[in-house]
């Protein structure tokens, strides 16, 4: 039992280099203090990135929800977007990768005086680490599908903790998924503030009826780069598409469906609170925006790959 994150495990990661703080370091050396902010408190924002064909996909948009990211929580990177692309590319070249990699990006406040909650109370200098390592999902999730069960832990708007905030704080979304393990399901499905479908506790959701997709209106869930591409998928190929409030009996009754996310791409969902999903999987419309999803990761590729 695993969720749209799983991957096969593949031995060339046990000797690639982690970057921490400017420096390429082997994995158990990869380490920070227990009086880091991001450990203490959960102090800090993160992004994933996808190493495809040589290119980083859709790079700008992860760097913006990035800094959009570190300017909600007043830290200062000490870097430019353009600076903290090429110590990505130090990294990945030094690990000589081109393709199949999946990173993340963390920054967190850094090294603190103490253990409290003040921002004030720490060092003055951020905590910048990325690991890229060689994952793939598991192609068997594509036929196999996703179960999901409904928790009862809600996403809450942006005045209480905005989803949109790639916090390193994620105890809420944890929690949400061990609902949906203790029923047997591979993730969990979040009801926004009035009861109505919004995300997935790591991923966006789509579903479709009639060859109509329907999502969330975007206020409560996650600001998905995935997302946004496969609404603009719909949008600039004829596959009609809704975003709006939408009752949970609506998601049970729909013919397929599919969450999204960097890692994962679009992976098929085979039931939802034990209604199964009647279309074979993946799904017509699934399989169809998987396979313009697939060219538009190419051609990014190739027009972003290092040179």
């Amino acid at each position: 039992m695993a969720g749209s994150q799983d991957f096969a495990v593949d031995p060339r990661n046990a000797d690639l280099r982690i970057y921490l703080n400017g420096a390429l370091v082997p994995r158990a050396e990869a380490k920070v203090s227990i009086f880091d902010a991001g450990f203490v408190l959960g102090d800090g924002v993160w992004e994933g990135l996808r190493l495809h064909k040589g290119g980083l996909l859709f790079l700008k948009a992860h760097l913006d929800r990035l800094y959009w990211g570190l300017g909600k929580i007043e830290l200062d990177l000490g870097l430019t977007p353009d600076q903290l692309t090429a110590e990505i590319w130090k990294l990945l070249n030094a690990n000589g990768m081109q393709d199949g990699g999946h990173l993340r990006l963390m920054v967190t406040r850094g090294e603190k005086k103490a253990v409290n909650q003040d921002p004030r109370n720490w060092l003055g200098k951020p905590t910048l680490a990325i690991t890229a390592e060689y994952k793939e999902p598991s192609p068997e999730i594509v036929t196999k599908g996703l179960s999901l069960a409904t928790s009862s832990i809600r996403c809450t708007p942006a005045e209480m903790f905005d989803m949109r905030l790639n916090s390193h704080s994620r105890l809420a979304l944890i929690t949400a998924l061990l609902d949906a393990i203790k029923v047997g399901a591979d993730e969990a499905v979040m009801l926004d503030p009035g009861g109505h479908v919004s995300s997935c506790n790591a991923t966006n959701l789509f579903w479709a009826k009639d060859g109509r997709v329907r999502t969330s209106s975007g206020q409560f869930c996650f600001n998905g780069v995935t997302r946004a591409n496969v609404i603009a998928l719909c949008a600039a190929n004829g596959v009609p598409i809704e975003q709006g409030h939408f009752p949970l009996s609506d998601l049970h009754g729909a013919d397929e469906a599919f969450v999204t996310g960097t890692f994962g791409g679009l992976t098929p969902v085979r039931e939802v609170d034990g209604h199964v999903l009647p279309a074979a999987l993946p799904g017509p419309v699934t399989t169809r925006l998987r396979a313009l999803y697939e060219a538009l990761k190419d051609a990014d590729a190739e027009a972003h790959a290092a040179k």
